[in-house]
């Protein structure tokens, strides 16, 4: 329950052990531990995702085993098998259909083979360079299966320029026009020094996990850990070492139901527009009864005036007596049909509008989940304090702690409803997306108003009625986001 405050002015591969410590203000994995005290009626999780942690000797297995594998069918070397699975992304499948079908082809396209030869123009016992125009002997230059033949230290220093540069599987051939690419086993015995050697390493483990359609990178500072799947897609994954969640398809924060193309263009259009919509990050508004200064100092979206006891609705001002039945319009942004009859002046009204519109209501579900992390951290704190003076065991007052982790879980869906909204066709499946996120919406404020009364709840004793309606709510809660994400997720 939010009141008023007018009153007041407001490179490393190895292993370590997990850091138990969290931050204040953040909330410990919300997804952990709820299936056991949430009953779903539905058992089809939308969001179920197989996936492994790998660590980087593990990784390197993986990868190992697969070139060997490769160069033994098309029998070529295993760095040459290399070049060819990074260039078709890891598809085993795929490279073995084209190499039935035209072996030569399979490798000209992955740039381990030459198109065509460079044939010499001498046939002495020297030449010519050319890079350094020097004259060297024949015996002396060094080329790659295209022929374009250079001094042993042009090699050296082209490969280290590069490799400086963090290049690692895209070093080239030094011939203009040439794209062939260097294998592994041709790099490493130019590069002068081991410490030169250990970071082209490194950079082509790099490669060859971004490359692999079925391995992510743990996006988390300095973390050796390599996500593994059998199936690619746009799903939540968790590392093991350093608990970074992440979207395994773009690596970025998980993002459902709106998908990785949406959410950068989302992203890099709040960033673009953030001056414009400055405004909205303000934490008051007036009350619109009374007209006194509100600030929202909680995650729930049902306010009352502490002045003259008004309840509405924090987001449209709506009167929460009426409110119930009113999500829809609440989240809902009416389109102006007539707006493609207007003048640009117009048309770029109406599209700021709609922006802020989706916005406001993007940055509300982010700021309440930052306040709602509070509001758990508080539960945990009385939690604690009730169990110390014996008034409880903690599984007694567990299922608070379960009801905030749920709360966070079902607006942290909710908020990245309103990037995929926002660029949603017009049309049918608008309006029942707009539905289903309005029926999510509405469960989840009543959800929030019965955490934050629980936690400022002081008898001793848990209510059998209160926990019971407590733990009825998180059901229909969780009930709305997962019927909305096996609806709309990408599947």
């Amino acid at each position: 329950m939010s009141v008023d405050m007018s009153s007041q002015a407001s490179d490393s591969n190895e292993e370590f052990e997990d850091d138990e410590d969290v931050v204040e203000g953040d909330i410990p994995d919300y997804y952990d531990g709820l299936d056991d005290d949430v009953a779903i009626e539905e058992p089809f999780d939308p969001e179920e995702y197989q996936f492994n942690c790998l660590t980087y000797r593990e990784s390197q297995r993986v990868l190992t085993e697969e070139f060997n594998n490769v160069a033994s069918v098309l029998k070529v070397s295993p760095a040459v098998a290399k070049l060819v699975l990074v260039h078709f992304h890891w598809q085993v499948s795929q490279i073995l259909e084209r190499y039935k079908s035209n072996s030569s082809q399979l490798l000209c396209e992955a740039h381990a083979q030459p198109t065509s030869i460079c044939r010499s123009l001498t046939a002495g016992t020297s030449q010519q360079c050319g890079v350094c125009l020097q004259l060297v002997r024949s015996d002396a230059l060094l080329s790659l299966p295209c022929q374009h033949s250079f001094c042993k230290a042009c090699w050296e220093q082209h490969c280290t320029v590069l490799v400086k540069d963090g290049v690692g599987v895209e070093i080239s051939c030094m011939a203009q026009e040439c794209s062939l690419r260097m294998p592994d086993d041709f790099v490493l015995p130019l590069l002068p020094s081991e410490e030169l050697k250990d970071k082209y390493r490194r950079y082509l483990f790099r490669d060859y996990v971004e490359s692999h359609f079925q391995l992510q990178l743990c996006p988390g500072a300095d973390c050796p850990i390599v996500i593994q799947v059998q199936k690619p897609r746009a799903r939540r994954v968790q590392c093991s070492l350093c608990e970074e969640v992440f979207c395994f398809k773009c690596r970025q924060m998980y993002h459902a139901p709106t998908d990785c193309a949406t959410i950068r263009k989302w992203l890099t259009k709040c960033a673009d527009d953030s001056e414009t919509a400055n405004y909205i990050s303000a934490h008051t508004k007036d009350c619109p009864k009374c007209n006194i200064c509100i600030e929202k100092n909680g995650g729930c979206n049902h306010m009352q005036c502490s002045k003259c006891k008004h309840d509405f609705c924090w987001m449209c001002l709506g009167d929460w007596k009426t409110h119930g039945s009113e999500y829809y319009e609440c989240s809902r942004y009416k389109e102006n049909p007539d707006i493609v009859n207007q003048s640009q002046q117009a048309q770029a009204r109406e599209a700021l509008k709609k922006y802020l519109f989706y916005f406001e209501r993007w940055e509300n579900h982010n700021k309440s989940l930052q306040l709602e992390a509070q509001t758990y951290q508080r539960i945990q704190e009385k939690i604690q304090e009730r169990v110390m003076n014996n008034l409880g065991t903690w599984i007694d007052w567990q299922y608070l702690q379960n009801a905030a982790k749920l709360l966070a879980k079902c607006r942290y869906t909710l908020q990245y409803t309103y990037p995929y909204a926002y660029y949603m066709e017009s049309g049918p499946r608008k309006k029942l997306f707009e539905y289903q996120q309005a029926q999510l919406e509405a469960e989840i404020e009543n959800l929030s108003w019965k955490v934050e009364r629980a936690d400022s709840y002081e008898r001793g004793e848990p209510s059998a009625n209160d926990r019971g309606d407590l733990e009825n709510q998180m059901h229909i809660a969780e009930q709305k986001r997962r019927t909305l994400l096996k609806d709309f997720h990408d599947t």
